[in-house]
């Protein structure tokens, strides 16, 4: 029995737990569990082949790598969260936009937030989605120190780039906040971008060349203090599903859209069916692959 399920049986008091294996039966008792406590007690990585298994907000990872704490041109923040972890390609992905952000006056790299548990799955707070290891935020905070301490990065916060509940940026947004997330749209992997809908919109008036990586920046609720960008599946990995690619075009008319009911909000359909409660994640729902991340060594 390896430890890491000899610690969930034991904080679920379950007392028959299959072996880790790559075909992994479970107990009922463990599979009606909700799923962010059986991945938010696990502290470490697997050690197995790097793998994302499911969707981004219905996922888990094998072999995930953990983003060192400090770097040349980054910090990880949050440490006390253990949620620098994510798919090397993540890993890879943000020490590059980290240097290219650390050329950028005023930026000597980035701070980094949440990537995912050490296994990923559903967060004990927080994110719905961040589960594959293919999802990052990143602060808007222009770093101007590298070598904060770890409690000064769980004091320290990050700054709203928003006015007028996000339809427009305010005095905080600068053309380096612009570059930096264009660098991360126009790397190929970056399947999604999500920010506030006045940052899109102000994105889209200043940007005058190439507008093709527009198309992948998002305007999304909250993403004030941060960005938050999602890579594709990476090639090979048949157990991860991609999100629908965004639709043709810029988008720019679409952040207007979210603009105008900011500023002018629709009223509500008194016809229209309440939204009913989404069930708690149990690690039955979750790829068949993930009771055997979760067991592995």
């Amino acid at each position: 029995m390896v430890r890491y399920l000899i610690i969930l049986c034991s904080l679920f008091a379950i007392s028959a737990c299959s072996p880790a294996a790559e075909t992994v039966s479970v107990s009922p008792r463990l599979s009606s569990k909700e799923a962010k406590y059986l991945f938010g007690a696990v502290t470490s990585g697997s050690q197995q082949r790097a793998e994302p298994f499911g969707s981004y907000a219905k996922g888990c990872i094998a072999g995930a790598e953990q983003l060192p704490e400090t770097g040349p041109t980054w910090q990880a923040m949050r440490l006390s969260r253990n949620r620098n972890w994510g798919h090397p390609e993540m890993i890879d992905f943000l020490k590059k936009l980290s240097a290219k952000a650390a050329q950028q006056p005023g930026w000597d790299g980035i701070y980094i937030g949440d990537i995912s548990q050490p296994r990923g799955g559903p967060m004990l707070s927080g994110h719905a989605s961040h589960q594959m290891g293919l999802d990052a935020d990143i602060w808007m905070l222009p770093p101007n120190r590298l070598d904060l301490s770890r409690k000064e990065r769980e004091d320290i916060s990050s700054i709203s780039m928003r006015r007028a509940n996000g339809a427009y940026t305010n005095d905080k947004w600068t053309r380096q906040h612009h570059e930096i997330i264009k660098a991360a749209a126009q790397d190929p992997r970056t399947a999604r971008i999500f920010v506030f809908p006045g940052a899109k919109v102000q994105m889209c008036k200043d940007e005058k060349g190439d507008r093709a990586w527009l198309r992948k920046v998002r305007p999304w609720y909250g993403h004030h203090y941060h960005f938050h960008v999602r890579l594709s599946c990476p090639t090979g990995a048949a157990g991860c599903v991609n999100q629908a690619p965004p639709p043709p075009g810029d988008g720019c008319a679409d952040a207007e859209v979210w603009v105008k009911n900011i500023l002018n909000p629709p009223k509500p359909d008194p016809n229209a069916p309440k939204p009913k409660p989404t069930p708690p994640l149990t690690l039955a729902r979750l790829p068949n692959q993930c009771a055997a991340v979760l067991q592995s060594n």
